[in-house]
């Protein structure tokens, strides 16, 4: 028992400030708060956004390729937000499309390659 207790002493400073370090940390994590945005993505309705009005644009020199697919948005995404679309199944997307409520998203894929559309927006 003797040596139980400078053992103890020496390690006693140790788990104290490890407990201290410990309750710091968590204290600071509890404080982050995070605003209130708007996401989804999904191939059924999701809640944040409303897509409608959906426009497939064909290339004016390739009809059987889009130039572009344009829809309406709701609520608005703001300019520093992202919105991209895939056209199958998720594989491949667009570059980042407008923002806004009316969206415009360059794209050339082929008219018989598209299998659905699948649209990712995101504050």
């Amino acid at each position: 028992m003797p040596r139980l207790v400078p053992f103890l002493s020496r390690r006693l400073p140790f788990a104290a400030l490890l407990a201290l370090t410990a309750s710091a940390a968590y204290g600071f994590a509890a404080a982050n708060t995070v605003p209130a945005s708007r996401a989804g993505d999904g191939a059924a309705a999701v809640s944040g956004y409303t897509v409608t009005n959906v426009h497939y644009n064909l290339d004016t020199l390739n009809p059987q390729q889009l130039s572009s697919i344009t829809f309406t948005i709701s609520p608005a995404v703001p300019g520093g937000g992202t919105v991209r679309v895939s056209t199958d199944g998720g594989a491949t997307w667009t570059a980042p499309c407008t923002t806004g409520s009316s969206i415009t998203c360059t794209s050339t894929a082929s008219v018989s390659s598209i299998t659905g559309l699948r649209v990712v927006a995101a504050q």
